[in-house]
C-alpha cells in the first residue's frame, strides 16, 4: 500500500514547517507549500515536496492540487495553516490590510478545502485540520482585526 499523502500550507516555518516534518516522520508522502520556498531547504532536504502557494491565489492553488493529484493520485490530509496577524489600532490599520489577512486566513483556507474536498470524497476518506490561534478568544492589544 502506498503512503498517505498530506498538503501543509503555511509550511516555510513554525507550526507548519513542524507539522510537515512530523507527518514526514509518521510515514506520510508530504507536500509542503508556502509562498516563500527559498525558506523550505529543511524541508527539501528532509524529502518532502516543496510547492509554491499562495492561498489568496486560486490558480496557484488549483495549480498545486492537480499537481498533487498527477504525482501522487491523492489527498489524504489537508492542513490548513497559512495565516498571519495584523496588529494596529482599528481606525489605524488600513481597511485593505483587514481584507488582505481575511483572504489568507478566511477565505484561502475555504477555497482550498473546496478544491481538496472532491478528491477526497472520490477516495471516500480524507481529514481536513484547519490551524488557528487563541486570538479569537483572548484579546490582544491592537489585535482587533484578527
Amino acid at each position: 500500500m502506498s503512503s498517505k499523502v498530506a498538503l501543509v500550507t503555511g509550511a516555510s516555518s513554525g507550526i507548519g514547517e513542524v507539522t510537515a516534518l512530523k507527518l514526514q516522520e509518521l510515514g506520510y508522502t508530504v507536500y509542503g507549500a508556502a509562498r516563500r520556498v527559498e525558506r523550505m531547504s529543511r524541508l527539501a532536504e528532509a524529502g518532502i515536496h516543496v510547492l509554491p502557494m499562495d492561498v489568496t491565489d486560486t490558480a496557484s492553488m488549483q495549480a498545486g492540487v492537480d499537481g498533487i493529484i498527477a504525482e501522487s493520485g491523492r489527498i489524504d490530509v489537508l492542513v490548513n495553516n497559512a495565516g498571519y496577524g495584523s496588529y494596529g489600532a482599528i481606525e489605524d490599520v488600513p481597511l485593505d490590510e483587514a481584507r488582505a489577512q481575511f483572504e489568507v486566513n478566511i477565505f484561502g483556507a475555504a477555497r482550498l478545502i473546496q478544491l481538496v474536498l472532491p478528491h477526497m470524497r472520490a477516495q471516500r476518506s480524507g481529514t481536513i485540520v484547519n490551524i488557528s490561534s487563541m486570538g479569537g478568544k483572548i484579546h490582544t492589544p491592537l489585535g482587533g482585526w484578527y
